[in-house]
């Protein structure tokens, strides 16, 4: 499951994107001011980000450029109503991987977020791999070694985002927002369910890694070798 960062001040585009996308299996995390998108952006996971340049408050090719300041190398793709070049380049040197003209078919802005993520270079990849544990993102399967993973589709996205930062210390409250909606009510209570089980099925496995708790702060998932 790919995680969208949107930035969209008109409503009614914001929520035909937001349905759209999450249609065809994105997680949308949407916001109308840019303000609220960077500050999202710099303190929370995201595979892929959408920015109209034409937000409130803060500017769009300015969240774009505090998302790069920030040292994040995920793809970026600008959207504007506006046919002037200048803003098109702007945006790309602001750091944006590519741009979208309004009106545009969803299509289009899906097959852009596609291409974007092959090319990307550190961001989404197609393969996951920490020791022996491999992750086929496109097809949303976990292997170790040879053996498959039978996973639960929170399973698996709890586990995507552990791999995809194997080694740091990911918060339940990251976890969650990776998981899950905003807009639905969830128990904090559930990671610590879904982080037991993976616990379980990877032991079942292998012995090399380890998903470890830091009370307070959250869980990683490392290789046993590199705990200290």
């Amino acid at each position: 499951m790919q995680r969208v960062l949107l930035a969209e001040d008109d409503p009614k585009l914001r929520g035909q994107l937001i349905d759209l996308l999450s249609a065809r299996d994105f997680v949308v995390e949407a916001f109308e001011e840019g303000a609220a998108a960077l500050d999202f952006g710099i303190n929370q996971l995201f595979d892929l980000a959408v920015i109209d340049l034409g937000l409130p408050g803060l500017p769009g090719i300015e969240v774009v450029q505090g998302l790069r300041e920030a040292g994040l190398d995920q793809p970026i793709l600008i959207l504007t109503a506006r046919a002037d070049w200048h803003d098109k380049v702007a945006g790309l040197s602001a750091g944006a991987d590519d741009y979208l003209v309004k009106p545009f078919h969803i299509e289009e802005l899906v097959a852009r977020l596609g291409a974007l993520a092959r090319r990307a270079g550190g961001g989404l990849q197609t393969t996951l791999e920490l020791g022996p544990l491999t992750i086929d993102v496109r097809a949303k399967e976990a292997r170790v070694a040879a053996q498959r993973l039978d996973l639960t589709r929170y399973e698996y996205n709890l586990l995507h985002a552990l791999l995809y930062r194997s080694g740091q210390v990911i918060s339940k409250a990251e976890l969650m927002d990776h998981l899950y909606q905003q807009d639905i009510d969830r128990d904090s209570n559930v990671i610590e369910v879904f982080v037991g089980r993976l616990r379980r099925k990877l032991k079942q496995t292998t012995e090399a890694l380890s998903i470890e708790t830091l009370r307070g702060h959250g869980y990683r998932l490392v290789e046993v070798e590199q705990i200290e």
